[in-house]
C-alpha cells in the first residue's frame, strides 16, 4: 500500500471507501470503530509498587545500612539504629519516586489529544468524541483546533499547523494536497496532518488515515515504553563500593573471629562482639547520608542557576557528561527571528540588535549609518506595511518586547521599526492574504499625502516572477535575475531565510488588487531581499566553548534544513570547517551498527524524527557515552527518556517533554546546562573526598581493634577479655558525631579551581581507586600510629588508668580527624594554603558543634559515667594538639610524595603515547 502522503487525495479517499461529500455511514463508523478500537492511546503496563520496593531493597548500600542498623541495635545503640532505618526507608522511597517519572511522562502525553472532532458523517458536518473517529472519516479543521488524528489532507485554504512538538520545526508548517515523495521524512509530509498538533491559521479537510496507537504520537508513546533506562555512573559506583566494603568488613569478622577462637581462646560472646565492633569501625555510616544531602544540595544550587533536578541521582550523573545532544531553535538559538543582512542591487547592510526590540545599528561596510537611503526606507514600508505582525512593548522594567504574529513576518516589522518607520498615517485599502500555494502577501495602501502604493513580500521567486524592474543605485532599472538568484543561494549557505519585497506606485483611483487566480499583481519593482534567521545565543556560544575545554562534545539534533543546522553550527563553535552531517534520510538507511560506527564524528543532525533521536542517543551509549539530551516536542520525549540525563525546556516545554526529564531548564538556556554540570562534577568530588576522609578514621579504627586482638593486649587485671583503644560504644559515638559535624561539610565543599577542564570522568572507575586506596590505607595507618601510640604511651610509660588512656586515645583520634579534614579538602594540591579555611562556612559551624560535643562528652560526669571516660587532663592535650599538627604535616609530605609519583608515571605515559602516534604505520 503506498504511503498516504506519496498518494493522491482521491485515491486515499478510494483506498477507505469513502467520499469528500458523504463521509461514512453511522454503521460503517460503528464497524471501523470494533475493528480498530477508540482513538487513544492504549494504557501502559505498570509496575506494581511491591515489586519496585523488593529491587530496591536488592541494593548493596541499602544492605550495608540494615546490617550497620542491626549492629548498633546489638549494641544497645537504639536512637542510632532508628536513624538509619529512616535513612533507608528515604533512600528507598526517592527511588520508587524516580520510576514513577516514565509513567507520568506518558500520561502526559495523553492530555494533548484533541477531546472533540468536526467529521462528516451521513453527509452531515457534525461534531462528535474525538476518541470515536476512525480511519476513513473525513474531517474539517480551523485556525485553533489540535489535530484529532493522523489525517492526508484533501483540501486547504491558507491552511498552518505548529508541528514544533514533533518536527522540531521553529515555524508552523504550510500545508499543501499535492503528492510527495515516499521517502519523505516526517518534517518534509507537508500534505498530512499529525494528531495533537495545532491549527494555528487557515481551514481545511482531511481524511483519517490514523488512530490511537497508529498515530505518530501514538509511535512515540511506544518508542518511550522501549527506552532502556541505563543505571546511573552513581549507582553503578556506590554499588561496586558497597559491594567491596561487604566482603572487607565480612573478611574482618571471619579473621577476627579466628583469631578469638583458635589463639585466645575467647568465648562466643566476646567473638560476636568483637566481630560487631569491627563492622561498626570499618563500615563508613555516614557515607550514604553524605551522598543524598551532597545531591539534595547539587539540586538547590542548580535550582539558583535556573535548573530544577527532577530526582537526586540525576544531579552526578550530569558531572559525567561526556556528550551534549541538543535541540537548535530556542537552546542554542533565541527562538526570535532576526532579519540580519538586507541586500538591494546597490549595497548589502547589516542589521544588529536581536529579538523584537526595535534597536540596532544599520551598518554599511562596518559603519553604522545615521541616516538612511531611499531604497532602505523603501524597503521598511514594504515591511511594515505589507504585514500582520506587530510588537509589543515590555510592561514592566527590564521586560522584553514580545511579537503577535508570524515570527518570520514578524521579524521583517521589527527591521522597518528600526530605521523609524512605523506606518503611522498610512491606510490599507485592500490585501492579499499569504497562501501556501502563491507564497505571497499583497497589500494596497494610501500614504498621508493620498497617493496610493501596491507592497509584496515573499518568496523570492515568486515576488520577482511579478517584477519587470528593481530598484538601483541610480534609481529604477532594468531586472538582473541572476544576481538576485546567486544572493539568495549564498544567504541560504550561511543558513539564512530569506524573503523579498517588491512596490509599485499605482493611480489615485486604483481600490482594490488583482487576485491571484488573475495573475495577481504584475509590473513590480523589486526593492530587495532579507536574510532572517534565529541568531545563537551569545551565552550558548561561550557555553559551548567552555563544554570543548571540559573535554565534552557538543551534538545539535533538529528538524531544521541541514545547510540552516551547518551554518548555525560553524557559528556557534560546535563545528569548525566542513561539518559532517547526517540526514533523517540518510540516517534511516543506515543500520544500527553502521550508526554507531560514524555517530562520534558527525555533529550535525537535521531532518531527523523520533526515532532516528533514540537511535542516535543509543549509537554514543554503545561507545559508553554519558549523554545529556536536550528537547522541548513530544517527539523528544522518548529519547530524553533514553538519554542519561534527559533535558527538558521549562518554558517551551511540553509537559510530556518535561514529564520525561531529569533536568528542567527554567530559561531555556544551553548555558545553563553547563552549569548544571559543574554542579554535577562538584557534587561527586564532594562525595569522593567524603570517602577520602572518613574511610581513613576507619582504617584507624579497625587497626586499633585488630591490633588489640591479634596480639592480645590485656590491660584488665582479673579479665581475659580482649582491650583495644576504643571501645564498640566509643567508636559508634565517634563515627556519628563526626559524620554529623565533619563528613556533612563536604556536601557543602565549593568546586576546586579547574574543575571545568578536566575530562569526564571514567564510569566504570570505582569511587576508591587503586591510588586512593593506597591513600586511605596509610592516611589511617598514619593516625592509628597516632591513637595507638597515645593509648600504649598512657598505659606503659606514664601509667595512667585504662579508662584515661581511651579518653586520651578518643580526642586524638578526633584531633586527628579535624586535621585531616584540611588534608583532604585539597586532595589534589598541597593544603599548606589559607584557602583551606576559606570556602566553607559550614566547616566552621561543624568544628564548633564537634567541639561543644567533644567537650560535653569529656567534661560532663553524667557523660563520662555513660561511655566510659574521663576527662582529658591538659598535660595529655599539651601531647595531643601538637601531635595532631604532625599528622597533618605527615599527611601533606606523603600526598606531595604520591603526587609527585603519579606526575613521573603520567609523564611516561604521554610520551609513550606521543612516540606511538608517530610510528609509521604498518604497509
Amino acid at each position: 500500500m503506498v504511503a498516504p502522503w506519496a498518494n493522491d487525495a482521491s485515491n486515499v479517499l478510494a483506498e477507505h471507501n469513502v467520499t469528500a461529500e458523504a463521509g461514512l455511514t453511522s454503521a460503517e463508523a460503528a464497524r471501523r470503530l470494533a475493528t480498530h478500537g477508540l482513538n487513544k492511546l492504549p494504557e501502559p503496563k505498570k509496575t506494581p509498587w511491591y515489586v519496585r520496593l523488593a529491587g530496591h531493597m536488592k541494593n548493596v548500600i541499602i544492605i550495608i545500612l540494615l546490617i550497620a542498623a542491626v549492629a548498633k541495635f546489638l549494641l544497645g545503640s537504639y536512637v542510632d539504629g532508628w536513624v538509619l532505618l529512616v535513612v533507608v526507608a528515604v533512600t528507598i522511597s526517592i527511588g520508587m519516586v524516580q520510576e514513577g517519572r516514565a509513567e507520568k511522562s506518558l500520561d502526559a502525553i495523553k492530555k494533548m489529544l484533541s477531546l472533540n472532532a468536526l467529521a462528516l458523517r451521513d453527509g452531515q458536518w457534525t461534531e462528535i468524541d474525538a476518541e470515536t473517529l476512525v480511519p476513513g472519516d473525513v474531517i474539517r479543521i480551523k485556525a485553533g483546533d489540535r489535530a484529532p488524528a493522523d489525517a492526508r489532507i484533501i483540501d486547504t485554504t491558507n491552511l498552518q499547523i505548529e508541528e514544533a512538538a514533533l518536527t522540531g520545526e521553529s515555524v508552523p508548517a504550510e500545508k499543501t494536497v499535492a503528492p510527495l515523495d515516499e521517502r519523505s521524512g516526517l518534517g518534509d509530509r507537508t500534505n498530512m496532518l499529525f494528531s495533537s498538533t495545532i491549527i494555528v491559521a487557515g481551514t481545511g479537510t482531511a481524511v483519517i488515515t490514523g488512530t490511537g496507537a497508529d498515530t505518530e504520537i501514538g509511535r512515540i508513546q511506544d518508542l518511550m515504553a522501549s527506552a532502556t533506562h541505563e543505571e546511573t555512573p552513581l549507582s553503578r559506583t556506590m554499588d561496586k563500593f558497597g559491594k567491596n566494603i561487604a566482603v572487607f568488613v565480612i573478611a574482618l569478622a571471619v579473621v577476627m573471629s579466628l583469631v578469638g577462637w583458635l589463639v585466645h581462646n575467647m568465648s562466643a560472646f566476646d567473638i560476636v562482639s568483637s566481630g560487631v565492633a569491627v563492622a561498626a569501625a570499618a563500615i563508613p555510616e555516614g557515607l550514604s547520608a553524605v551522598v543524598t544531602i551532597a545531591l539534595a544540595m547539587g539540586v538547590a544550587a542548580m535550582a539558583q542557576r535556573k535548573s530544577i533536578s527532577r530526582n537526586l541521582t540525576s544531579t552526578e550523573t550530569l558531572g559525567a557528561v561526556s556528550t551534549i545532544c541538543s535541540d537548535k531553535t530556542g537552546t542554542l538559538t533565541q527562538n526570535e527571528m532576526t532579519v540580519r543582512v538586507v541586500r538591494t542591487h546597490s549595497h548589502e547592510y547589516a542589521v544588529g540588535g536581536t529579538g523584537y526590540a526595535p534597536f540596532g545599528d544599520i551598518t554599511v561596510d562596518g559603519n553604522a549609518l545615521d541616516s538612511f537611503p531611499a531604497e532602505l526606507i523603501s524597503l521598511s514600508e514594504t515591511s511594515v506595511l505589507c504585514n500582520e505582525s506587530f510588537i509589543n512593548e515590555p510592561t514592566e522594567v527590564g521586560g522584553l518586547w514580545t511579537l503577535t504574529g508570524e515570527p518570520t513576518e514578524g521579524s521583517m516589522y521589527v527591521l522597518g521599526r528600526k530605521t523609524g518607520f512605523t506606518g503611522e498615517g498610512w491606510t490599507r485599502l485592500a490585501e492579499i492574504p499569504f497562501d501556501s500555494a502563491n507564497k505571497y502577501m499583497a497589500t494596497l495602501n494610501e500614504d498621508t499625502d493620498g497617493n496610493r502604493h501596491v507592497f509584496v513580500k515573499g518568496a523570492l521567486g515568486q515576488v520577482m516572477d511579478r517584477c519587470t524592474t528593481q530598484l538601483g543605485a541610480n534609481g529604477v532599472e532594468a531586472l538582473d535575475t541572476e544576481f538576485w538568484h546567486a544572493e539568495m543561494t549564498a544567504m541560504a549557505k550561511q543558513g539564512l531565510r530569506v524573503l523579498a519585497a517588491a512596490r509599485m506606485d499605482v493611480a489615485r483611483d486604483v481600490d482594490g488588487l488583482t487576485a491571484p487566480e488573475n495573475g495577481g499583481p504584475q509590473g513590480l519593482t523589486l526593492v530587495g531581499i532579507v536574510g532572517i534567521v534565529d541568531p545563537p545565543r551569545p551565552e550558548a556560544i561561550q557555553s559551548i566553548a567552555e563544554a570543548h575545554a571540559a573535554s565534552i562534545d557538543v551534538k545539535m539534533i533538529t528538524g531544521d534544513h541541514v545547510i540552516t543546522a551547518k551554518a548555525i553550527a560553524e557559528e556557534m563553535g560546535i563545528t569548525h570547517g566542513e561539518a559532517n552531517a547526517l540526514t533523517g534520510p540518510e540516517l534511516e538507511a543506515m543500520s544500527d551498527e553502521d550508526l554507531a560506527a560514524v555517530v562520534r564524528d558527525v555533529h550535525v543532525f537535521a531532518r531527523v524524527s523520533p526515532e532516528h533521536k533514540i537511535r542516535i542517543v543509543r549509537a554514543l551509549q554503545t561507545h559508553g557515552e554519558i549523554v545529556a539530551m536536550t528537547g522541548d516536542g513530544v517527539n523528544d520525549a522518548p529519547a530524553l527518556s533514553q538519554a542519561n540525563v534527559g533535558v527538558a525546556m521549562g518554558v517551551k516545554g511540553t509537559e510530556a517533554t518535561k514529564a520525561a526529564a531529569d533536568l528542567i531548564l527554567l530559561d531555556d538556556n544551553f548555558s545553563t546546562i553547563e552549569k548544571a554540570i559543574f554542579e554535577g562534577r562538584r557534587v561527586f568530588d564532594n562525595i569522593k573526598k567524603c570517602a577520602m576522609f572518613a574511610l581513613p578514621a576507619n582504617v584507624a579504627q579497625t587497626t586499633g581493634i585488630l591490633l588489640a586482638s591479634f596480639l592480645g593486649w590485656r590491660f584488665v587485671e582479673g579479665s581475659d577479655a580482649i582491650t583495644a583503644p576504643l571501645t564498640p560504644t566509643l567508636i559508634l559515638w565517634l563515627n556519628m558525631v563526626v559524620a554529623v559535624c565533619l563528613d556533612l561539610t563536604f556536601a557543602s565543599e565549593p568546586g576546586e579551581p579547574g574543575l571545568m577542564r578536566r575530562r569526564p570522568r571514567d564510569t566504570k572507575e570505582p569511587l576508591i581507586t587503586k591510588r586512593y586506596a593506597r591513600h586511605i590505607f596509610i592516611f589511617g595507618w598514619t593516625m592509628a600510629i597516632f591513637e595507638v601510640g597515645i593509648f600504649l604511651f598512657e598505659m606503659n610509660v606514664v601509667g595512667s588508668t585504662l579508662v584515661e588512656a581511651r579518653s586520651a586515645a578518643l580526642s586524638m583520634l578526633m584531633l586527628a580527624q579535624v586535621a585531616h579534614v584540611f588534608n583532604v579538602r585539597r586532595i589534589n594540591s598541597s593544603s599548606f594554603t589559607w584557602d583551606i579555611f576559606r570556602g566553607n562556612k559550614t566547616l566552621g559551624i561543624s568544628l564548633i558543634i564537634l567541639a561543644v560535643a567533644h567537650m560535653a562528652l569529656m567534661y560532663i560526669p553524667a557523660m563520662n559515667q555513660l561511655f566510659g571516660i574521663v576527662p582529658t587532663s591538659l598535660r595529655q592535650w599539651a601531647i595531643i594538639i601538637p601531635s595532631a599538627f604532625v599528622v597533618f604535616c605527615a599527611i601533606e609530605g606523603l600526598k606531595y610524595l604520591f603526587k609527585k609519583g603519579e606526575d613521573k608515571v603520567d609523564a611516561r605515559r604521554a610520551a609513550a603515547a606521543a612516540a606511538s602516534r608517530k610510528q609509521p604505520l604498518a604497509a
